[in-house]
C-alpha cells in the first residue's frame, strides 16, 4: 500500500526545500524506495535533490498530442516507454518531474493514459511525496486522488499564511480524499506569536512545526548545492526531522 505525502504553499515559502528535507528523513528511516514527483511548473526539485533531469512527462504528452509516435508502436506502448525513460534514479530514491502546463488544444486522451501509468508506478514505491504549486489541481487531475499527508507550508509573512489557509480551504472544496492536513512554518526568525496561532486554530488547520530560518540552508541554496545534503546537525534538519517524526508516527 502507497502512503502519499504531497506539499503545496505559496511560491518562496520553501516548500520544495522541505520536501527535500523529507526525502532525505525517509530515506534515512530506510522506508524506501521513494517515488518524488516533481508537480510544479517551476520544476526544481531536482535541484534541491542534486538529480540532472533529461525528459518530463509533459513532453510526452505533448508529443502524443502532437502525434510523435514511431511506426509499429501504440499509444500506450509509446507512453509507458516515455514514463519509464522520465524516471530518474538515486540512491534510495526515484524522480520523475511533470514538466511544463499543458497549452491549447485537447489533452483528455494524453492525459488519461498518463494517469494510468502514474497510478502503476506509484504503485511500486511504499512512499510517494509530491510537491505542487499552488492548489491543487496537479494531484485531483494527473494522479492519484487520494493523499495520505498534505503538508501546507508557509512563512512567516501574513500573505504565506493567507495562501496556505485558502490551500486548506481549496482542498477541503475539491474533496480529492486528504486524509490529514498540517501546516509547517518555515524559514522562522522566531516561535509563532499567539496573534497567528490563533489564526491558525481558528481556521481548524493543525500546526505541525517550525523550521527555524538557517544561514546555512541559504547558502547551499544560493551556491547551488543540493539541500539534501545539508547535515543532519543542522537545526533546519533537525527541526524538520521533529516534525516528521510527529506526523509519521
Amino acid at each position: 500500500m502507497t502512503f502519499s505525502i504531497a506539499l503545496a504553499g505559496k511560491g518562496g515559502t520553501g516548500k520544495t526545500t522541505v520536501a527535500g528535507m523529507l526525502i532525505k528523513y525517509l530515506v534515512k528511516q530506510e522506508n524506501g524506495p521513494i517515488l518524488a514527483v516533481d508537480a510544479d511548473c517551476n520544476a526544481n526539485l531536482n535541484e534541491v535533490l542534486g538529480l540532472e533531469v533529461t525528459d518530463t512527462l509533459g513532453n510526452a504528452r505533448e508529443e502524443m498530442k502532437k502525434g510523435i509516435v514511431p511506426g509499429g508502436m501504440t499509444k500506450d506502448v509509446f507512453m509507458s516507454m516515455k514514463l519509464e525513460q522520465a524516471v530518474v534514479e538515486d540512491e534510495g530514491y526515484d524522480l520523475v518531474v511533470m514538466g511544463q502546463p499543458e497549452g491549447s488544444g485537447c489533452y483528455c486522451a494524453a492525459n488519461t493514459l498518463l494517469t494510468g501509468f502514474l497510478e502503476r508506478l506509484t504503485g511500486n514505491y511504499p512512499y510517494v511525496v509530491m510537491d505542487n504549486e499552488a492548489g491543487m489541481e496537479h494531484i485531483s487531475r494527473l494522479t492519484t486522488s487520494n493523499v495520505d499527508i498534505l503538508l501546507i507550508v508557509t512563512d512567516t509573512s501574513r500573505r504565506g499564511l493567507q495562501a496556505a489557509l485558502r490551500i486548506d480551504k481549496l482542498t477541503k472544496d475539491l474533496n480529492i480524499g486528504v486524509g490529514k492536513s498540517f501546516l509547517i512554518i518555515n524559514q522562522a526568525k522566531a516561535e509563532p506569536s499567539e496573534a497567528v496561532l490563533d489564526i491558525i486554530n481558528k481556521d481548524g488547520l493543525k500546526l505541525a512545526g517550525v523550521i527555524p530560518e538557517d544561514e546555512t540552508v541559504y547558502e547551499f541554496d544560493l551556491a547551488g548545492r543540493p539541500t539534501i545534503e545539508l547535515p543532519d546537525e543542522n537545526q533546519a534538519i533537525k527541526a524538520a526531522f521533529g516534525i516528521f517524526d510527529k506526523i509519521m508516527n
